[in-house]
């Protein structure tokens, strides 16, 4: 099974949660335009929480940024042949989920959007 739809799955029950709470007149509200205006935080890191073990390679060059959205700084380059340590993943902008990792080529940790990563990224959420 695809990791973003275990995913999805996994968050199934806490949106369910979620959406109990919201006032009733807030239910007509479009959902994907609320989650648009979350702020996106471009500072932040987690510690090693997927134990999986290193040797995740890059197939491509992909921009490591400094939070989960295109909209965060670059603030490295992983290369083909690079591997990389998963630490977590997170939902970021527009639904995709994004992982925190380590080029361990370079040192550089920081997000990459999971759908850019050939195993698409960590199953450990951050």
């Amino acid at each position: 099974m695809h990791r973003n739809l275990l995913r999805g799955l996994v968050a199934a029950p806490a949106l369910a949660l979620a959406l109990l709470a919201v006032p009733a007149g807030a239910a007509a509200q479009d959902k994907t335009e609320s989650v648009a205006k979350v702020p996106i935080d471009c500072t932040q890191s987690y510690s090693d929480k997927d134990t999986s073990g290193w040797g995740n390679t890059f197939e491509g060059s992909i921009n490591i940024r400094s939070g989960p959205s295109t909209s965060c700084t670059i603030v490295g380059v992983a290369y083909p042949g690079h591997t990389a340590d998963y630490h977590c993943y997170k939902f970021g902008e527009s639904g995709y989920t994004w992982t925190y990792l380590r080029d361990d080529d370079t040192g550089v940790t920081g997000w990459v959007r999971n759908d850019l990563l050939s195993d698409s990224g960590s199953y450990v959420i951050c």
